[in-house]
């Protein structure tokens, strides 16, 4: 597939073979995956943050309604409260970007680098080509096409 391309930034290098084109375009399906991850967590940060912010309101019509012991232990057991020991959601959410994340994104990064010159979607860009049909309308290689 040398030479093949929807544009030279996903050209293949010249001697890289099969079998690490389709290992680089795993380890970016990977990390693609680990960005959903990251999407998934924010998504949970904002939620349990919006959910402790509601229990102020809960607190209130709790009281209001005369319910005062529930009110407290809402008040008290709940507001505020770590969701894993020691840690708020954007603890959780600056561990995973500063460790796991980071790292992931560095070695992918790394990989490229050292094995296709930084190129990026080799694999995917092989497939474009192999899959659109040439000439037809909307299967065009490139935006200037």
């Amino acid at each position: 597939m040398e030479g093949m391309s929807t544009s030279p930034n996903h050209t293949r290098p010249r001697g890289l073979d099969d079998t690490t084109v389709e290992a680089l375009g795993e380890l970016s399906k990977a990390l693609e995956t680990i960005h959903r991850v990251r999407g998934h967590l924010y998504s949970m940060h904002q939620l349990v943050g919006g959910a402790d912010l509601t229990l102020d309101r809960v607190v209130e019509l709790l009281r209001k309604a005369g319910h005062n012991d529930v009110a407290r232990r809402v008040e008290n057991e709940l507001i505020g409260r770590n969701v894993l020991p020691g840690r708020w959601t954007f603890q959780i959410m600056e561990e995973f970007d500063d460790g796991y994340y980071a790292a992931f994104q560095e070695i992918e990064r790394d990989a490229r680098e050292k094995l296709a010159g930084g190129r990026r979607h080799i694999y995917e860009a092989e497939m474009k080509e192999r899959r659109r049909t040439h000439g037809l309308p909307g299967h065009e290689a490139t935006p200037e096409e």
